[in-house]
């Protein structure tokens, strides 16, 4: 699904990424975690196409398709989510009308007709119904006045209704509580199936205990340094990031 090779990238001519390679297949989840400044945010912008970052060697291929020069909207509308860590607020657009514009922008991209009426309600309710999502909630502005776990749970909401084939979650569990952190999870993990696939990045191995990696890959210094299952999670949990800074250093 997602292949990257000897990714480099960086921004304002200052190198950030400095040869990733992964590979993501379909029904993986994959956590990515690393010390601050490791180039984790970096890793997902660049993959989903902001354009305040420069490509400047390597490939990302996404379902058998170099997307290197296609814009941000044109890789969401082909199945790329990204959550943010900071989402903005819209005043004066409501949660609903913002889902219902996204999803026939996609549409629109497809070649497809927008979504009647009745449709759209029903999908509104399915998935709202599996979130657990408040109807009055959906009714508010975008993000307006939102804690930092509605404005999380809104954004795993965007993801049910778009149903991207790869979700990458930026930081998702920053600042919440444990109860947000587990709406969220359980949101992730009812979303899952074996056609999509989930990038998480996190500082901390707390929310891995609520949507399990099969792969774990530390982040140093703009490479990939070290990969394992779960269980390399916990080891960072216990040992901190300093021994694999002393271990690419040796």
């Amino acid at each position: 699904m997602l292949k990257i090779e000897n990714l480099h990238a960086s921004v304002e001519d200052k190198a950030i990424l400095r040869g990733i390679n992964l590979e993501v297949k379909p029904g993986e989840v994959h956590a990515i975690m690393g010390p601050n400044g490791s180039g984790k945010s970096t890793l997902s912008s660049v993959i989903a196409g902001k354009e305040e970052y420069d490509v400047t060697e390597g490939s990302i291929i996404f379902n058998d398709e170099d997307i290197e020069d296609l814009a941000a909207e044109e890789r969401a509308h082909k199945g790329i989510f990204l959550s943010f860590q900071y989402p903005v607020e819209i005043p004066g657009v409501s949660v609903t009308n913002f889902m219902k514009t996204a999803i026939n922008e996609t549409r629109k991209a497809q070649g497809l007709e927008e979504m009647p009426a009745k449709d759209m309600l029903k999908l509104i309710r399915e998935k709202s119904e599996l979130l657990e999502i408040d109807r009055k909630f959906l009714s508010r502005s975008l993000n307006e006045g939102f804690s930092g776990g509605e404005k999380k749970r809104n954004e795993i909401f965007q993801m049910a209704m778009l149903e991207p084939k790869l979700a990458i979650l930026d930081e998702t569990d920053s600042g919440l509580d444990i109860d947000a952190l587990r709406i969220v999870a359980n949101g992730v993990n009812k979303l899952k199936n074996k056609d999509n696939a989930v990038v998480v990045i996190t500082h901390y191995q707390r929310l891995l205990d609520y949507i399990v990696p099969d792969f774990v890959h530390v982040l140093y210094n703009g490479r990939i340094v070290k990969s394992g299952g779960k269980e390399l999670a916990h080891e960072l949990e216990e040992k901190g990031y300093d021994w694999i800074k002393e271990e690419v250093n040796a």
